[in-house]
């Protein structure tokens, strides 16, 4: 089966790796010829967003999906017309790379999620109160295009570009769930993960699987995964990351749809992977396990702030060393400051010694460019 990706970043990667056990060539389009996919998939270098290209790609592939949202939704229905399947479909990437017609999206379904404000300009009156969270409509991800306006004296900061304005919640826990669906309509989720940001980065700084909620708090992502995949109408493999407030309510924040760093735990963590699940998903195979062994982790390994150059992993021999830990490296050769390198899973039989082994891995290893 030929399976084409448009995205040659870790996430595909990750996904080719797990499919080598199986026969199927993969494809790729980035427009880098040296992403991390570049020597493991029949690679082409092209723009992902230029629709004719995209077209050209996929139109002899059994299936194109995809490993990052921001693509051309047109080259996709192109694809859809002429036959080829495409995995999520075109029309739930075009919803969910757009922060506007998510957010409506959230709220024709009534899928919990905070109170918001379009606008299309900075010129345009702000009603909602503060302090909110300003989240531009495209080209936002692992933390750019997303600015806090905690009151009047920051609206000077405000992008001039259209943009969702939502309402900051009362953050306890911010939590993801991973859920996939094949095309015989099989469903299947991995445990709720809990996830740590680092809040100079804004980007995700460990994984906690499973995560510490209620009952209640279950329950309610139930309905929210089963209201999302009911709306989306789509197979696929979802990350549907969500906020639990102070009081005890969950709301979504956003929805990948895609394979996501929140589940990178799952390699060692589960029975099986989100990178297994997705490849299941793309050839409508039954669904894998998704039971969780114990505790597990994921550690992002980010380029230093003041480092950029070909990369050195400083101390990643002293985690080799360590039992229960498994090291992931991107393929990618050159570092800059909070470029995601790679990630470092971890197990424990219990939640604190997790957290410690997290943190004392993370003091172990840094990403810095060679001299």
């Amino acid at each position: 089966m030929k399976i084409g990706i448009l995205g040659g970043g870790q996430l595909g990667r990750m996904l080719i790796q797990e499919a080598l056990k199986y026969d199927d060539e993969f494809y790729v389009l980035d427009p880098k010829p040296e992403c991390s996919c570049a020597h493991i998939s029949f690679f082409t270098q092209g723009n992902f967003n230029d629709k004719n290209t995209v077209f050209s790609f996929g139109k002899d592939k059994d299936v194109v999906s995809i490993e990052i949202e921001h693509v051309s939704v047109e080259g996709l229905e192109m694809l859809e017309e002429k036959g080829v399947k495409v995995i999520p479909s075109s029309n739930i990437i075009k919803i969910i790379q757009q922060k506007i017609l998510q957010k409506q999206f959230y709220e024709e379904h009534q899928i919990p999620s905070p109170e918001f404000q379009v606008i299309l300009s900075r010129e345009e009156e702000i009603i909602i109160g503060f302090p909110f969270v300003q989240k531009l409509n495209t080209g936002g991800y692992d933390g750019k295009g997303v600015q806090v306006i905690k009151d009047e004296n920051d609206l000077s900061k405000l992008w001039d570009e259209p943009s969702v304005l939502e309402k900051l919640v009362d953050i306890d826990k911010e939590l993801s769930l991973i859920i996939a669906k094949n095309e015989s309509g099989e469903i299947k989720t991995f445990p709720v993960t809990e996830m740590v940001a680092d809040p100079q980065l804004n980007l995700l700084d460990f994984n906690i699987c499973p995560a510490q909620i209620t009952d209640d708090v279950q329950t309610q992502i139930d309905k929210i995964a089963e209201q999302f995949m009911q709306a989306a109408n789509s197979e696929g493999l979802f990350a549907i990351e969500l906020f639990l407030d102070t009081d005890g309510k969950v709301w979504v924040n956003e929805t990948a749809p895609r394979l996501h760093n929140s589940g990178h735990q799952t390699q060692e963590g589960n029975t099986n992977s989100q990178f297994e699940q997705f490849y299941r998903v793309l050839k409508n195979l039954p669904l894998a396990d998704t039971s969780h062994f114990a505790y597990s982790g994921m550690l992002n390994l980010v380029g230093d702030e003041h480092h950029s150059g070909k990369v050195k992993y400083e101390g990643l021999e002293n985690v080799l060393k360590l039992p229960n830990s498994y090291v992931h490296l991107y393929g990618k050769t050159d570092t800059k400051p909070g470029r995601k390198m790679g990630h470092i899973n971890v197990l424990a039989d219990s939640r604190e010694k997790l957290m410690q082994d997290l943190i004392h891995i993370k003091s172990l290893v840094k990403v810095v460019a060679e001299k």
